[in-house]
């Protein structure tokens, strides 16, 4: 097939997908009233998919440029299709077997830009990027280094113990921590109401997120947990969602803010049937030099879709076998 054919068939499957695309995120219809509680909140339940293309940031090379046209989001997405099916062989062998598999596993909609066609999901600062990191204290210096050492020796197939495992290879916590960005896979979100409480099931992993709205206090400073303490409460429509308290173990706070001074504000706000617009801001005045804010939306999936459980480490054994083969290298002499 020519390029062009191949261009013309791109651009019909965009313009087709943006005029049945979801409400564009940030702006809600008129007309849109949500639905309630049987106690009268705004009813988010449901199941809800994050899966998009569109990167966090927006790559260098786009400058100012906030929004695509019709015919870059068509070229964008249609070098998306050929770049990230796991379907596709070739490169060699290291390559091949990082594609991992095929394409069964993973989501087809993360093929997908947003409807808005935006350069990136930040939406603050202006130009679509994370802001500057600010200099790491020795501190976190010393805990950063320990980790590198850490995973290199993991790589390298000679881990000390098991806790030269990262937290997502031990299965402890992965995407199930705020802020919720798309993946290759996993990108559903189950959302189930009760009166004074909201909980937010993520796809990956395990956990559940409890999170009162009843305007009770966060947990005393001391106390923290993986998923941190949320509070939240309702801004009309809208649910405001306050998480503090943090571990301070290495990978639990995206890229490695500083627990003691990382909040994470999250809003989501139900835009039509089936959309809801999720977006967080992120403050840490010792990681960047200011807050920043992204805006993703969640398309509610087909009825008949449903989440099953994500078993990682249940009666698996790999941590075993992995320490049993590097202490086997150790003594044949390999990794000196």
């Amino acid at each position: 097939m020519c390029d062009r054919m191949i261009r013309a068939l791109a651009i019909t499957v965009a313009s087709t997908a943006l005029m049945f695309a979801s409400p564009i995120a940030g702006q809600t219809p008129k007309k849109y009233s949500p639905p309630r509680t049987p106690w009268g909140d705004p009813d988010l339940q449901g199941v809800w998919n994050d899966a998009t293309s569109t990167p966090l940031q927006r790559p260098g090379t786009l400058g100012g440029k906030e929004v695509l046209t019709d015919e870059e989001a068509a070229d964008f997405q249609a070098t998306l299709a050929h770049e990230l099916t796991r379907d596709r062989r070739g490169g060699g062998p290291e390559i091949d077997v990082n594609r991992a598999y095929n394409d069964h596993w993973m989501d087809a909609r993360r093929l997908k830009i947003t409807a808005d066609r935006r350069t990136s999901l930040i939406v603050d600062p202006p130009d679509g990027r994370i802001p500057p990191l600010l200099p790491l204290s020795p501190e976190r210096q010393q805990a950063r280094a320990a980790r590198s050492a850490a995973a290199a020796r993991f790589q390298a197939g000679l881990p000390d113990d098991y806790t030269d495992f990262s937290l997502p290879v031990r299965c402890i916590i992965r995407t199930d921590s705020p802020p919720y960005l798309p993946t290759i896979y996993n990108n559903d979100f189950q959302i189930v109401q009760s009166p004074g409480y909201v909980t937010i099931a993520p796809e990956m992993i395990h956990s559940a997120r409890i999170i009162p709205v009843d305007d009770r206090p966060h947990l005393n400073r001391a106390l923290r947990q993986w998923l941190g303490d949320s509070r939240g409460h309702w801004d009309g429509p809208t649910l405001v969602v306050e998480t503090t308290n943090f571990r301070g173990d290495d990978g639990v706070i995206f890229q490695n803010a500083n627990p003691a001074s990382f909040k994470i504000t999250e809003r989501f706000n139900r835009v039509a049937a089936d959309s809801l617009n999720y977006e967080f801001t992120v403050e840490d005045p010792t990681t960047w030099t200011r807050p920043w804010t992204a805006l993703i939306p969640w398309n509610k999936i087909d009825p008949d879709e449903q989440m099953y459980e994500y078993g990682c480490h249940e009666d698996n054994f790999d941590i075993v076998h992995f320490l049993t083969g590097a202490r086997k290298r150790e003594k044949s002499g390999e990794g000196r």
